[in-house]
């Protein structure tokens, strides 16, 4: 039988896609405000891998992947993913949003989503949300399961979340030799 123990926390990311640049930059102080300071921001990503979204918010859309430098307890995600939902609204206009925000997190195994869509592979996490594991860590890189969506999947997306990673990995190091001796 194994022992139950809490897993060490993980490194919250967030994509943000809008067709306004200038909502990239509002949404992005807006999540500092609320989870911290950023430690990782992605160049702009063209949103063009489907066309689900463009009803609400319209052509051209875009998109960076955020990571914040306080790392968080993985069941923290739905408390996220509730409070990034809550801040869409403060920008709806005429019922539509302006800015989508979706919140995950990295851990050295896998990069997992949060979402209020249920499917096969996702489990509920409580209060309406649902989480997904999006890429595996397996053989030193990022690999897309069949569920995956194409951009999550695409080596640039890979390389982006790889580097998230990595960023993780040295946090995690500095916790663990910032513990005492007989703590280790």
């Amino acid at each position: 039988m194994g022992k139950a123990k809490e897993p060490p926390p993980v490194k919250l990311v967030v994509s943000v896609f809008t067709r306004d640049e200038t909502m990239l930059a509002v949404a992005r102080g807006a999540l500092v405000r609320l989870f911290g300071a950023l430690d990782y921001h992605s160049e702009l990503l063209p949103f063009d891998n489907t066309s689900y979204y463009e009803r609400e918010f319209g052509p051209n859309l875009v998109r960076e992947i955020l990571s914040f430098a306080t790392l968080i307890a993985p069941q923290r995600l739905a408390e996220m993913k509730r409070a990034t939902n809550e801040l869409e609204k403060t920008w709806f206009v005429d019922r539509k949003r302006l800015v989508n925000l979706d919140p995950g997190y990295v851990s050295m195994s896998k990069l997992v989503l949060a979402t209020t869509k249920d499917y096969s592979h996702r489990l509920y996490l409580g209060e309406g949300i649902y989480a997904e594991v999006t890429l595996k860590y397996e053989h030193g890189s990022f690999r897309a399961w069949e569920w995956t969506y194409p951009d999550y999947g695409s080596a640039r997306y890979r390389a982006i979340f790889a580097e998230i990673r990595r960023l993780y990995a040295e946090q995690l190091r500095r916790i663990e030799t910032d513990l005492p001796p007989l703590v280790r």
